[in-house]
């Protein structure tokens, strides 16, 4: 059986998971066509697909043989879906390279807008340190979980609004200021940090609070999350802006009032 070629994103990770399975593992390619894709989901190996229950809760590790990305494909999203991969941008900013976040907020003009050559460069940047953590923690037993910054939070919210309304990149915008205020309650990161974050996002027009949410209903759907350890919820808390740490045995009131803080303008 030959090589499978998939496109980026949903369909990439779908595609890979069906690579995965036949006669268990066939090759197969990465085609990423968004920015999301480009410097996420097509790099490390996790394929699978939603359930009704959770994010990623069908999948399996596979790594594809290569990753092509034409940043050219770029020009036919809508601006919605380049906001949404910037919000993966950010995520990998803060928790690896302070100098990834000045430079994403130093050229947000440019990024919005398409500027091919600039978009290039955040890709590699991007794919540079997912790659690093990937090659370090291929099957998520350390290191990569720092990847999951503002997932847990983010899942749970795409969860509970059934994957309607809001998409992927915009979750993440959502669970990166739910984590970071648990961070500066928890005194892991300085309340400017925080502001600093909430200001890029604002920048890049992501969202940084909702009109609506079910709060308690998020909070549960938070125990269906693939990174609950012994019945335990962990995070990825920031410290600074370029350094996260796992958390674990948060308490449940700093969490429950993360996700209200939400439904109030940042």
């Amino acid at each position: 059986m030959g090589t499978v070629l998939v496109g980026g994103g949903v369909v990439g990770d779908l595609g890979g998971y069906v690579a995965a399975s036949l006669v268990r593992g066939v090759p197969f390619v990465q085609v990423p066509t968004t920015l999301l894709s480009a410097v996420d989901a097509s790099v490390g190996g996790k394929v699978g697909v939603d359930h009704a229950t959770g994010k990623n809760l069908i999948g399996a590790f596979h790594q594809p043989k290569l990753v092509l990305t034409d940043i050219a494909t770029f020009a036919t999203l809508p601006p919605r879906e380049i906001r949404c991969g910037l919000a993966e941008c950010v995520k990998h900013a803060v928790i690896r390279d302070a100098g990834l976040f000045d430079f994403t907020a130093q050229h947000a003009s440019a990024f919005l807008s398409g500027d091919a050559n600039m978009l290039a460069e955040l890709v590699a940047r991007n794919v540079a340190i997912k790659a690093a953590v990937v090659g370090e923690d291929p099957f998520e037993r350390g290191v990569r979980a720092l990847l999951n910054f503002g997932h847990t939070f983010g899942h749970a919210i795409e969860t509970v609004m059934e994957y309607s309304g809001i998409l992927h990149g915009e979750g993440v915008s959502l669970g990166m200021v739910a984590a970071g205020r648990m961070a500066v309650e928890l005194n892991h990161l300085p309340a400017a940090d925080l502001q600093k974050l909430i200001s890029l996002l604002k920048t890049l027009g992501l969202p940084t609070h909702l009109p609506t949410l079910d709060a308690a209903k998020a909070f549960n759907a938070m125990f269906s999350d693939k990174k609950v350890k012994g019945g335990k919820l962990r995070f990825i808390l920031p410290t600074k802006i370029g350094h996260a740490q796992v958390v674990e045995n948060v308490p449940d009131a700093p969490v429950r009032r993360a996700l209200d803080s939400l439904l109030a303008p940042a």
